[in-house]
């Protein structure tokens, strides 16, 4: 399993940066998706690039430091809070073919959800083979992901606070 372990957060940087690169022009040309779908975009409008590099980098800590700490100190406990962050990222992917589809447009990062998919589905497959998902592990995963969504919603904050300072 720890041949996959640093793959986490190489995703993560290879996907954010089309996103990072996309996300302040994407809203710019494409200014009436705020009002077709506001429940989406709403939490975007008028945040500039620098303030979502900001939110993106928040999001990064968690992914390269669990990554990294369940590298050089393997265990059941580090293993799961991986799987959880892996669980999480591929579901991100998802979630942006599945935002593209929806308003039928091209977003930002759908070419490299597309492209890291199927590496984060083949990863999840392969390292699901080393763990043991005992009653301790899927809570453990479990607790990552909420972890996760939490930390999307402080990301989420600071992205906006930066953006309101300028």
């Amino acid at each position: 399993m720890r041949e996959y372990i640093l793959l986490l957060p190489i995703l993560f940087i290879i996907h954010d940066m089309e996103e990072i690169i996309g996300f302040e022009r994407f809203y710019k040309k494409n200014g009436d998706l705020f009002e077709k779908f506001p429940k989406i975009t709403m939490r975007f409008k008028g945040v500039k690039a620098d303030a979502f590099a900001l939110a993106v980098y928040e999001e990064f800590i968690p992914f390269f430091g669990v990554s990294i700490l369940a590298y050089y100190f393997p265990g059941k406990v580090l293993y799961a809070l991986w799987y959880s962050l892996m669980l999480a990222l591929t579901w991100h992917f998802v979630m942006h073919i599945g935002q593209s589809i929806i308003i039928k447009r091209l977003v930002p990062s759908l070419i490299t959800s597309i492209i890291c998919l199927p590496f984060g589905v083949i990863i999840l497959c392969k390292c699901a083979e080393f763990i043991v998902f005992d009653v301790m592990t899927v809570l453990l995963i479990a607790v990552g992901i909420i972890f996760m969504v939490v930390n999307l919603f402080i990301a989420h904050i600071i992205m906006h606070r930066y953006n309101d300072k300028e």
